[in-house]
């Protein structure tokens, strides 16, 4: 098997916000569901260190929204998962799954 690259815990439950999101995924609104959905409480500074680095991955692509007044003037960054990135979390998805397989835990899921 050659050497393939895993993500890790979080980088997948950025790229599982970004699914859930889908056109609507800028970061106060990923904050949001990752503390919804995974119960997990994130710093925007740790968020974007992570997406930054998912875009450097080529797993995330971004694009910027229009400036708004209420934003003073900023625009929104806005997340999507590209294919490699799916791909890539399917694969960690799969690999975690068969390591769980015959344990206590893999007989729940």
């Amino acid at each position: 098997m050659g050497k393939q690259k895993f993500l890790g815990e979080f980088e997948m439950i950025v790229l599982a916000a970004l699914l859930r999101l889908d056109d609507d995924a800028y970061g106060s609104r990923i904050i949001d569901v990752i503390a919804e959905q995974a119960e997990r409480n994130v710093s925007i500074g740790a968020l974007y260190a992570t997406l930054k680095r998912l875009e450097q991955k080529g797993l995330v692509t971004v694009r910027q929204g229009e400036a708004t007044a209420v934003r003073g003037g900023r625009a929104k960054r806005y997340f999507k998962i590209t294919g490699e990135g799916q791909r890539q979390m399917q694969r960690s998805l799969n690999s975690l799954r068969n390591l769980l397989v015959g344990t206590p835990i893999g007989a729940v899921g």
